[in-house]
Parts: C-alpha cells; structure tokens; sequence
C-alpha cells in the first residue's frame, strides 16, 4: 500500500489539471498517418502504427508494478520522450483526465492515449494491450493462490516492492509539480494548495476537491471565453 501522503501529493497537480480539461476534450484525435508534426517519426504514419502502440502497451503494461500512478511515468517516457507521439503538457491534460474519472487510472489512460495518438481503432488497441497482461497474470494467481499465499520468498519481493513503487511514484509527483510551477498561475497554484491543506490536514473527501476544482475550471473557461468575445 502506497503512503498516503504520495497520493495526497499527487491529487495536488491533477487537479490544477483538471482545470484545463476543457481543453483535450475540445482537441481532435492526432490520427498517427494524418500528423503534420515533423517530429513524428515516420513509422507513425504508416500502418504499423497501431502494431507499435499495441507492443508498446503491451510492454508497459507487463512491466509495471504498483498502480495507475506508475504506468503514468512509464507511459510519459515512451510517448513523449522516444516516440514524441503527445507532447508533455497534452501528457499532463491526460493524465489528470484519467485519474479524475471514474475506472482504473491505467485503463483510462490507455483510452485518452490512444485515441489522441490513432483514433478509435488506438484506442481500442491500447485498452486491449493493457488489459491482457494483468489478466492472464491473475489468472495464473488465482489457479496457484495457495501457493503463492504462503510462499515467504513471495511476500518479501512484493514488500521490496512497495518502496521501489514510492520512489516511482515520487518521480511522477516531481515531474508533474515542475511543469505546473513552470507555468506561473497564481491561481493554480492557489487552487493547488487549497486542495492539498483540505485533503492532507482537514481530510475533505478527494471527490469534493474535484468537483470543486472542476467548477472552478468550468468558470475560468467562461469568463476567459467572454474576454476573448469583448475584445472582438
């Protein structure tokens, strides 16, 4: 189980995110052959390009250990940083998308990712290449669960693991919290720490702060949609 003050820390910059989320949902798909983006590879305009971000999820996903909140940096490494299929502020739109709707982080993630990248036929793709892996390892977990539930070598790998998955995920919270400080929003940041004092010292409940947030995301669109229409 993961310290609570990582998610607490996390809830921190998805919900400056949030804000913005008017933002990607108003985006259409960067269908992989139809990119103008110089900095696309080639291979993405071709047909392979949803044989590679099948791999790809499929890579990700059999690799990561400790959450939705992991598969995240893997995710930002591959697509942005190798593949440069998404760039890091559309990473971190998505991002906060996956982790504010209901489901599990990683099969959101997969769903926004994918279709920003292909289109439906991404989407579908990614979401099928995350789930295969974690379903067929269960399955084997499940067949030999007595086995495996008392195996004391078992039980000291997944602790080992539980600090290896807090310094993952204390990555993604740095990265994260740089980009969001990069961008000088008095107002974020203030929304970011009012967010964080309510859930960390008063324990408001995560799903308020989001609402919250998300309504005053909702009325910073309208008020910025309305300068925008008096300066016309």
């Amino acid at each position: 189980m993961v310290p609570s003050p990582f998610l607490s820390y996390q809830y921190r910059y998805e919900l400056y995110k949030i804000i913005a989320f008017y933002e990607i949902i108003g985006k259409p798909y960067n269908k992989c052959n139809e990119r103008s983006d110089e900095t696309v590879p080639e291979s993405t305009k071709q047909k392979g390009a949803l044989r590679k971000l099948f791999f790809t999820m499929l890579y990700i996903s059999t690799f990561t250990f400790g959450g939705g909140f992991v598969i995240i940096t893997f995710m930002k490494k591959k697509f942005v940083d190798e593949l440069h299929w998404i760039d890091e502020t559309e990473m971190l739109d998505l991002t906060a998308l996956a982790q504010s709707s209901p489901g599990a982080i990683a099969v959101n993630a997969a769903i926004l990712v994918g279709w920003r990248v292909a289109g439906f036929p991404g989407m579908a793709v990614a979401v099928l290449a995350t789930i295969i892996p974690p379903m067929v390892i269960l399955s084997v977990i499940s067949f030999f669960y007595a086995a495996f539930a008392a195996n004391t070598y078992v039980a000291l790998v997944l602790k080992g693991m539980q600090a290896g998955v807090a310094a993952v995920i204390l990555d993604v919270v740095v990265g994260l919290g740089a980009n969001v400080v990069k961008t000088k929003s008095i107002i974020h940041l203030a929304i970011m720490a009012a967010a964080f004092i309510a859930t960390f010292v008063y324990g408001v409940n995560v799903i308020y702060i989001i609402l919250g947030a998300a309504a005053i995301g909702i009325l910073l669109a309208m008020y910025d949609r309305k300068r925008k229409e008096e300066r016309q």
